[in-house]
């Protein structure tokens, strides 16, 4: 049977949107035919790879006229005409019931999930493709923004707790609020802090958590004390995404690269969207303030650009090394060159650049450098400075002239087809399964945290 080309069905995915939904879901059965007549990911000779990649290439140019014409009427029907708010995971899974064909079904993901990285067919490609259209539209894109602002179920039904007690641990992040200030400490311990999924669930409801509960007026994020035998009784900030999880195929588009963006690091810069919100503000903002310790390397470097006071202890370092690992640093590229500028942007990205605290470059990256006894006491005056009442119209003021969400909207649907696109790159394979991790974990510093 010859291959779908996209010229064939590029008008009828353009027409009328019952139209264009057949002739979408009759390219991607003619595509899943072709697929399944081929031997899994993991058995294909160079032959099968290249007929797979013919049949994915058609099926998500159709995918790309078709979004691209009716992504506003798409995520109408979806939403119930933009009056329900759908997140990530939750948009996805009505897309593929809605409009089959335009985003792999519940069964695809489930067999996707349960592959390493090297085995899977690459259909999250499919829901970048879907989700660059809906983030890039002027009216899809803001409402699905602000889904993503709103308070997770999980907050929601843990808020009366921590308001009671003051405390809360979520697994890789424990809470405690203390003077009027909530302290997330991220505790990962056995893998230096490096991310995954998990890890990206248990920070949204954490500062959920922290912008919820009204005895809250600042927030604090310091990595915890390791047990990693290089680093047995030190804090460590973070060591980035953890590439055990990536081989492994644990790290999801949907679930990880883009609801970290979209969720709490957006959440950090501009809070939570609230169903009582007054008329002069639908959304509860609070100021943060980050403590790094030891290092912060690729997505712990990321993280530091969502906040308004950060504290380095003398010694340690930060690093962007997504370009060497092949992938993209999330909202780094969008938000760095703001903070250093474009030459040295380039330098971190692009060429690995470490910078150390104790450079005088690294003022650039942070506020304040501090040996690691007066760690504490520079904590507390940072937090006391910050819960002064005009700070949170102030900072709301700055993040919004330094960085609009039109801007921010436009760079996210880009990076979802870009990042999308370089999780199943050849070059990213490769570097990945050096790493097996039967036994150790290894993060995006290079770190195995096995012990040795």
């Amino acid at each position: 049977m010859a291959l779908p080309r996209p010229h064939d069905d590029a008008g009828a995915v353009r027409s009328g949107l019952g139209r264009a939904r057949q002739a979408l879901a009759e390219t991607a059965k003619h595509t899943d035919d072709r697929i399944a007549s081929l031997p899994e990911p993991g058995e294909r000779s160079a032959g099968h790879h290249a007929t797979a990649a013919a049949a994915h290439d058609a099926a998500r140019a159709v995918r790309c006229h078709f979004i691209g014409v009716h992504a506003d009427a798409v995520y109408d029907e979806l939403t119930g005409g933009r009056c329900r708010y759908l997140r990530l995971p939750e948009l996805v899974e009505a897309a593929a019931v809605a409009f089959p064909g335009l985003v792999p079904t519940a069964d695809q993901m489930t067999a996707e999930r349960a592959r390493p990285q090297a085995r899977k067919e690459g259909r999250e490609i499919d829901q970048g493709i879907f989700l660059r259209g809906l983030l890039r539209s002027p009216l899809s894109g803001p409402h699905l923004l602000n889904a993503m602002l709103r308070p997770t179920p999980r907050a929601l039904r843990l808020l009366p707790e921590f308001r009671r007690t003051g405390v809360a641990d979520l697994g890789s992040v424990r809470m405690q609020r203390s003077d009027g200030a909530a302290r997330l400490t991220m505790c990962r311990d056995d893998c230096l802090n490096a991310e995954d999924n998990q890890q990206v669930d248990d920070m949204e409801t954490a500062v959920d958590l922290a912008l919820l509960d009204p005895d809250v007026h600042a927030g604090l994020l310091r990595g915890g004390v390791m047990s990693h035998p290089r680093y047995r009784g030190k804090r460590v900030f973070s060591a980035g995404i953890n590439l055990k999880a990536l081989h492994a195929g644990g790290i999801s588009l949907v679930d990880f690269l883009l609801r970290r963006e979209l969720g709490y690091i957006s959440k950090l810069m501009r809070g939570i969207l609230v169903e009582d919100g007054t008329w002069h503000s639908s959304s509860v903002q609070k100021p943060w303030v980050a403590a790094v310790d030891g290092f912060a390397i690729g997505g712990g470097m990321q993280l530091l650009f969502a906040f308004d006071h950060v504290i380095a202890a003398s010694g340690s370092y930060f690093s962007l090394p997504a370009a060497q690992e092949g992938i993209v640093p999330g909202a780094a590229n969008f938000r760095l060159s703001r903070s250093v500028g474009p030459r040295l942007s380039r330098q971190i990205i692009l060429e690995g650049r470490r910078i150390w605290a104790s450079e005088p470059v690294a003022r650039l990256l942070v506020d304040e450098v501090v040996e690691p006894p007066g760690m504490e006491e520079t904590i507390q005056r940072s937090l006391d400075r910050l819960q002064s009442p005009a700070v949170v119209a102030n900072r709301h003021m700055l993040n919004f002239a330094e960085e609009s969400p039109d801007e921010f909207r436009s760079y996210m649907a880009e990076f979802a087809v870009r990042q999308a696109l370089r999780l199943y790159s050849k070059d990213v394979i490769e570097k990945v399964s050096r790493f097996p991790g039967i036994s150790r974990e290894v993060t995006s510093s290079g770190i195995s945290t096995d012990a040795h």
